[in-house]
């Protein structure tokens, strides 16, 4: 048994000062009571803690671009993305992923779904163990300590109806079948699972689309969706339809599915992913950074579609401002203030990412949930004079003094347990770019 006590805590949107908190030794939450002062058995906790934050998409070798490439259109800065995922291998991978995955957890971050496409040696060739590169990220979560859901992506053309380029070999299985069996030679851990995904509607084709989904079927989907206009005018152009469409055409769309970016939507497409109960994964820092448009997540909450955030290209890796530039978005797109309250933000950041990425007990402060928590300062210079409950919408990555995944103390007093993270991020970049 561990035992946090918390000075003020986010329970049920709403907050409970001086909670102290017992964890099983499964990771769980066995108790949660009222107590004034710290017993001696429990460790203090102080701030304001919330339930673990979800980062719901990451490509974690893109950390290694941040900052060195300007290219002036999305599909150019592809171009530099694929430039670097040849120069790594499953060792460079692991250390680049360690520190990447550390920072997330020293930004508040408890899980993370990784959309795994580098799976093989530059040129296509599979490594002697053909989740080599899986692997690799497998190993960089449990250093790190931070819960994984390595989303195993398929990947088979290089765009609709296009052959595979030189860099993209390595991302690619032959076909559905060969990604099916190497999926399923991955193994995941107590603290990570195995999740899939279809990249996109570029690069899968159509008729395995359902394919992916069935094999996939009681866990976490996800695919990019509609990032680019590219994207829709090629689909309409090649399919008669919208890639949203398209995937409730060959019934993708469902309770299990993430769409990830979900900005070029049409009318229809939004009431398609009401009415199958599908996520939408926004990732609001990236989505600013590439260029990619502001998409239409008022409307989509609006519609009960669940709303998740992630750090994607890690840009930067901060949830507070993830959530802070999700609602801002909102304000210049609609014109309107508080699209979403501090609840809903906390929500898609919280209890929606956890179950997007297949902890349906995560993401609460409740008995029986998993004890994964974040604690912010309630006085920094950003926070300070601030009413409690609102101090999330103007809070930073480095407000947060403690986190705790399943029990384990993996950041306290703003410190990793692995040490310095600038350090670690320095040895494993440096390196990839001579």
């Amino acid at each position: 048994m561990s035992h946090f006590w918390c000075e003020a805590a986010w329970i049920g949107g709403a907050i409970s000062e001086k909670v102290l908190i017992e964890c099983d030794e499964a990771g769980t939450i066995a108790a949660i009571e009222n107590i004034a002062v710290c017993p001696p058995f429990a460790t203090a906790v102080p701030g304001l803690t919330f339930p673990g934050f979800a980062n719901t998409h990451s490509h974690a070798f893109h950390r290694a671009l941040r900052g060195r490439v300007t290219q002036d259109s999305f599909w150019r800065w592809r171009d530099a993305m694929y430039e670097l995922a040849a120069r790594l291998d499953p060792e460079s991978y692991l250390q680049l992923a360690t520190a990447v995955f550390a920072e997330m957890a020293l930004a508040g971050f408890t899980v993370v779904g990784e959309f795994h496409y580098l799976h093989h040696q530059a040129g296509g060739r599979p490594y002697d163990d053909p989740n080599a590169m899986g692997n690799a990220l497998t190993g960089a979560a449990k250093a790190a300590g931070i819960r994984l859901t390595l989303l195993d992506t398929c990947y088979l053309q290089g765009g609709l109806g296009k052959e595979l380029s030189p860099p993209q070999r390595r991302f690619a299985d032959a076909d559905v079948d060969d990604w099916a069996r190497r999926r399923a030679l991955l193994k995941g851990y107590a603290r990570g699972q195995i999740g899939a995904a279809i990249h996109s509607v570029r690069a899968v084709p159509r008729e395995a689309m359902s394919e992916i989904a069935a094999a996939g079927r009681g866990g976490p989907l996800h695919i990019h969706l509609s990032e680019q206009p590219a994207e829709n005018q090629q689909t309409l152009a090649a399919h008669g339809m919208s890639p949203t469409a398209l995937l409730a055409k060959e019934g993708v769309l469902s309770e299990d599915l993430t769409a990830v970016h979900a900005i070029h939507l049409e009318a229809e497409d939004i009431a398609l992913l009401s009415s199958s109960g599908a996520t939408v994964c926004a990732c609001p820092t990236t989505e600013a950074d590439l260029g990619d448009g502001i998409g239409p997540f008022a409307e989509l909450h609006r519609q009960k579609v669940s709303l998740t955030i992630g750090t994607d290209q890690h840009v930067f890796i901060d949830p507070f401002l993830e959530i802070q530039r999700l609602e801002m978005d909102q304000r210049l797109l609609t014109r309107q203030r508080s699209v979403f309250n501090v609840r809903e933000q906390i929500d898609a950041l919280t209890q929606h990412g956890y179950r997007a990425l297949g902890w349906t007990n995560g993401g609460l402060l409740e008995v029986g949930a998993l004890c994964d928590l974040t604690s912010m300062k309630n006085d920094s210079v950003r926070t300070a004079g601030v009413p409690l409950a609102e101090k999330a919408s103007v809070a930073s990555a480095v407000d947060v003094e403690t986190v705790v995944v399943g029990g384990r103390v993996v950041v306290a007093s703003g410190q990793h347990v692995l040490g310095e993270i600038p350090a670690l991020l320095r040895e494993a970049i440096d390196p990839l770019w001579g």
